[in-house]
């Protein structure tokens, strides 16, 4: 293999590149990307830099230093439109067409959005969406509302209070984080966010955004108001594979890729658009998270090397963290809908307290508020299976 592209220069698809150089790789590498600069690295942006107290500069990728090292051949501001999977040739939307040996897609995931023309409604995914937020908090608005209480809506709502904002959080679900964790234990983070001043709202969704040029105000489904001239949307986002439609790949929820995230001959996936079967836990998943996309992409960029990878099934468990006010929630490993959980330190109450996630017989997951260490430890334990008896005896 002599000719390598990467389309998407994301954290998934940096790192792949990374990895392929490491591992001896020294032929030709193409990064593809449509835009013009490389992404910055994303979970600032909803905090430090959102919030001014992070230069744009501090927000580069992890892999951005070693860049220019890596004697990549970069295609910034060209997006890949199409891919013949069979001849692994792609066509770009400047009309030219180019092949490789190898292909990795690291297209990455864009933002639902409200679906408005009109300003001061936005959604966060790029510097450039960090920024345009962040103009339009310095205008000193009336009220911020955020619809959606995941990991990005409630970081935007406790950045905003830091700020000294007014803010409204409202989430069409029940609870917070209804879609990671089962039962009510999200409604801690409903109580955090109460507590430091925010209005929110839960089972209630926008019914519609009125003002004229600029958001006024929003009508929710249960026919109340908000009077908010900021509107930030955190309700998920949605995989960048539309333009592989016309390609022979698998399409699911994502790329459809066997459990070492090889997709195709010659053609593998990474990141927020790679679907695979996590052998760990006997299920297909795509996994919207930082560390994932580190890992995938290497795991992904060695897959493409004979004599490097032998075909390792990509076997890891799920990792992300989100900081709010002075809270850092951590949750590592796959949490079922029907999973039972057991708080085994700490309380919910005092909203620092460990929970674990059971499944049969066997632990899957561990949550904590301000418990670090021993999410860090349950998580290197999980990457074999955990027998629920040795994780709960680790706190007795």
């Amino acid at each position: 293999m002599r000719d390598i592209a990467i389309v998407g220069a994301s954290l998934a698809g940096t790192s792949a590149a990374v990895a392929l150089r490491d591992a001896g790789f020294d032929g030709t590498i193409r990064l593809i990307d449509a835009a013009d600069e490389l992404p910055s690295d994303r979970p600032p942006l909803s905090k430090q830099v959102l919030a001014g107290t992070m230069a744009v500069e501090a927000a580069a990728q992890p892999n951005a230093a070693r860049l220019g090292d890596l004697d990549l051949d970069l295609l910034l501001g060209t997006a890949a439109a199409a891919l013949d999977a069979e001849t692994r040739t792609l066509r770009l939307s400047d009309g030219s067409e180019l092949s490789a040996d190898g292909i990795v897609l690291a297209t990455g995931a864009t933002p639902r959005r409200l679906g408005t023309e009109l300003d001061g409604v936005h959604a966060l995914r790029t510097l450039d969406d960090c920024l345009a937020i962040r103009a339009d908090l310095e205008r000193g608005p009336r009220r911020v509302l955020v619809v959606g209480a995941g990991f990005i809506g409630a970081e935007v709502a406790a950045t905003c209070r830091g700020l000294g904002l007014d803010v409204t959080m409202v989430e069409a679900l029940r609870w917070p984080l209804q879609r990671v964790l089962p039962g009510e234990i999200g409604g801690f983070v409903a109580d955090l966010h109460a507590s430091e001043g925010v209005d929110v709202r839960l089972g209630v969704g926008v019914a519609e955004l009125e003002g004229s040029g600029r958001v006024e105000r929003v009508v929710l489904s249960d026919g109340s108001e908000v009077v908010a001239d900021v509107v930030v949307a955190g309700i998920g986002v949605v995989p960048c594979i539309d333009w592989l439609r016309s390609s022979s790949l698998a399409l699911g929820s994502g790329v459809r890729c066997d459990e070492t995230c090889l997709a195709a001959p010659g053609i593998v996936a990474a990141g927020d658009l790679c679907e695979w079967p996590n052998p760990l836990y006997d299920e297909e998943m795509r996994v919207e998270q930082w560390e994932n996309a580190i890992e995938q992409g290497g795991h992904a960029g060695r897959r493409l090397l004979e004599g490097v990878d032998d075909g390792t099934p990509f076997a890891s468990v799920p990792w992300f963290w989100s900081d709010q006010y002075d809270r850092k929630i951590q949750l590592a490993g796959r949490v079922g809908p029907d999973d039972e959980v057991e708080v085994v330190e700490g309380s919910i109450e005092e909203r620092r307290f460990v929970a674990l996630f059971r499944r049969g017989d066997r632990c899957t997951a561990v949550l904590g508020v301000n418990r670090p260490r021993h999410v860090v430890q349950l998580r290197m334990a999980m990457e074999r299976p955990l027998a629920w008896s040795d994780a709960v005896e680790r706190f007795r």
